[in-house]
């Protein structure tokens, strides 16, 4: 079995890895390929070429990487367009999972604690006065919430926040941040509300059950209807 495949297609040169191969044998069969190639009398010598590199299920190193980089050195003419694979590391998966799940929390967060979940949140808890709870994605509350809420930590302008809001100290998405007070309609209602950015990148309130219209797309990552 071949250690390195040429393929080519109509946008460009792909170069697959045998995954069952051991790294020096890939490192003997890529200089011995690139070395034909460079001396292909037929080809255009003017001529540059890059190659994308699909190294399977396996993901290679930062040194490894590199060895295949100064493989390609020696060829002028020759370079790599990217090394990908069909595998993802254990720390973006994480962060994949993360930012696409509603996490569930039922935590009390006291005066003076600064929480912060990555991905939308679903509050089941306690936060007190003088407490922060962030995320980086939307904020339903259905616990009790009288400190600082902050939906869209990072500066996401898609997250809402939900639920009851009535007794927060501070509402907060992205950079925007609304002040509650007894004369405000989100503290005098008894309903669930809405918070969300308006097409005029200002804080907008509506009724829960309007917020589907608001932000149609949050239901389906959600898996909702």
């Amino acid at each position: 079995m071949q250690a390195v495949v040429l393929k080519g297609y109509k946008n460009g040169y792909e170069l697959i890895l045998e995954p069952t191969a051991s790294f020096s044998e890939i490192k003997i069969e890529l200089g011995e390929l690139m070395e034909k190639l460079h001396n292909d009398e037929s080809a255009d010598r003017t001529e540059k070429y890059s190659f994308n590199i699909n190294t399977g299920q396996l993901l290679y190193t930062a040194e490894q990487k590199q060895e295949l980089e100064n493989i390609f050195a020696n060829y002028p003419r020759f370079s790599i367009h990217k090394i990908q694979s069909s595998v993802i590391e254990r720390q973006e998966a994480q962060e994949i999972f993360d930012t696409t799940t509603v996490h569930v929390d039922g935590d009390i967060i006291r005066n003076g604690q600064d929480k912060l979940i990555q991905g939308d949140l679903l509050f089941l808890g306690t936060l007190h006065e003088g407490g922060i709870l962030r995320a980086t994605g939307s904020i339903f509350v259905l616990g009790t919430a009288n400190g600082i809420l902050c939906a869209g930590h990072e500066n996401n302008t898609r997250a809402v926040l939900a639920g009851n809001l009535s007794n927060a100290q501070q509402l907060r998405i992205a950079d925007l941040v609304d002040v509650v007070n007894e004369d405000e309609e989100i503290a005098s209602t008894e309903k669930m509300s809405a918070l969300f950015v308006n097409d005029l990148h200002a804080l907008a309130l509506t009724q829960i059950e309007e917020l589907k219209v608001k932000r149609p797309k949050l239901f389906i990552k959600a898996g909702g209807f």
